[in-house]
């Protein structure tokens, strides 16, 4: 069965860092192109970020860059999302989502991924 499992989310004061994982079951991830998106209550789901199957190349949205980071563990079968200098707007629940097998480049389009998570929530709050 494919799964993607989301976990660190949390609560965390602004400035602050959350590590969010995305960990795969039923299938290898290093053969799909991974996305990390959020949704805030009344907004439409976001591409924040993702990282290419093929070449490893990577996408940030304007409001993150410089301060997130999206990895890959091919060994643990998981992909990061290291979150720093989180901002009260960062607040959402933030999903993974896999698009593949044998996907070229990323791309920050929901319609592009085949396989979601069931999301993490990160509130940034002091």
């Amino acid at each position: 069965q494919v799964q993607l499992v989301e976990s660190g989310g949390g609560l965390v004061q602004p400035g602050g860092s959350l590590r969010l994982s995305c960990a795969a079951s039923g299938f290898t991830l290093d053969y799909y192109s991974i996305g990390w998106f959020r949704q805030a209550p009344g907004k439409e789901r976001e591409g924040v970020s993702c990282i290419s199957s093929s070449d490893g190349s990577t996408y940030y949205v304007d409001s993150v860059k410089g301060r997130f980071t999206i990895s890959r563990d091919n060994a643990k079968n998981t992909v990061f999302l290291q979150m720093n200098s989180l901002k009260p707007e960062d607040t959402a629940v933030y999903y993974c989502a896999a698009d593949g097998p044998g996907a070229y480049g990323c791309y920050p389009d929901i319609y592009e991924y085949d396989y979601w998570g069931q999301g993490t929530q990160v509130t940034v709050s002091s």
